[in-house]
């Protein structure tokens, strides 16, 4: 009985170590901006995508250097098909570029540069929260973001803040040298911001938020296409509860998508979660995110990549 008792024992602590192992190969990071962005990328980390830890004593990885207020808001990051980490971002509030860097390491990072996605377009106010997006089947990164250009869409001119009235536009690329004409991307007869894109079950789920203050809904929903670049649907109803929430970033852990978002008016982050993309469940009271978070992604890591941000 003794010996029947110790191999069980031993098993036990052989799945235990294998769990432990499994969940230490997730690792989940989360870029974001606090302030205004003026000091530039912040990342946390988590196990579970429900507990976030600050790295580097929530200090900034990378210190905005381009666009004419030198902001770094909203920042993107995804691990590209050659394995380096690209970064897009908002770089101020009234330019026509968006910022791009790449990293091997996310402690190393190119120059940055601006992508000047809207200067053909003389009456564009802004390039809010690029997004950075990899298409297995194209072979190509798809770059998109919203912008408001005055008289372009006039039955909804009175539908924003300050005047602003925005739809999504696109470039592709291949290299991040050489973009593709700038195009619209997303356009359902509604004020539209922060897209973010996933593709399941060979179709592509568009995350925005409906930025109509007048009536308000600022809220996130959700599109979806068979194309990459065209052909999304009308949004669904809301997928956040009764208050304003913007920055939408989803990850799937285990059986269910995660999405996080911006709580901005309440200062927190809040989430949401689905094991379907149609029935969700309001989960922000189980999340924890450094103080003064806002606005970023997730993407997933190796071990050796977070030991590495440790040792900083």
């Amino acid at each position: 009985m003794k010996f029947q008792k110790i191999i069980i024992t031993f098993f036990l602590l052989i799945f235990v170590l294998n769990v432990g192992a499994q969940q230490k190969d997730n690792v989940y990071l989360f870029s974001y901006f606090v302030g205004n962005g003026e000091d530039g990328l912040h990342l946390a980390f988590s196990y579970d995508g429900l507990k976030w830890e600050a790295l580097n004593d929530n200090n900034s990885f990378l210190t905005p250097e381009v666009g004419g207020d030198k902001l770094m808001r909203d920042p993107c990051i995804i691990s590209g098909s050659d394995g380096k980490f690209h970064m897009v971002w908002t770089v101020s509030w009234k330019e026509k570029n968006i910022g791009y860097a790449v990293s091997d390491d996310l402690i190393h990072w190119s120059k940055q540069k601006n992508i000047p996605v809207m200067e053909h377009e003389p009456e564009a106010r802004n390039c809010w929260a690029p997004e950075v997006f990899y298409d297995e089947s194209s072979k190509q990164y798809l770059i998109f973001w919203s912008t408001t250009i005055p008289g372009r869409f006039p039955k909804t001119e009175k539908s924003g803040d300050n005047g602003n009235n925005h739809r999504m536009y696109y470039v592709t690329t291949k290299d991040f040298t050489i973009f593709s004409e700038t195009k619209l991307f997303y356009d359902q007869g509604f004020n539209v911001i922060d897209g973010t894109l996933i593709n399941e079950n060979d179709k592509y789920v568009l995350f925005l938020k409906d930025e109509t203050r007048y009536p308000p809904e600022k809220n996130i929903r959700i599109a979806t296409s068979n194309e990459l670049t065209q052909n999304y649907s009308k949004p669904t109803e809301a997928i956040t509860g009764e208050y304003w929430a913007e920055g939408p970033t989803p990850v799937k852990i285990g059986d269910y998508w995660n999405v996080y978002f911006d709580k901005y008016q309440k200062h927190k982050m809040g989430a949401v979660r689905s094991s379907d993309l149609i029935n969700w469940e309001d989960i922000s009271d189980q999340i924890k995110f450094p103080e003064g978070t806002r606005h970023g992604t997730v993407f997933q890591v190796s071990q050796a990549v977070l030991n590495n941000l440790k040792d900083l």
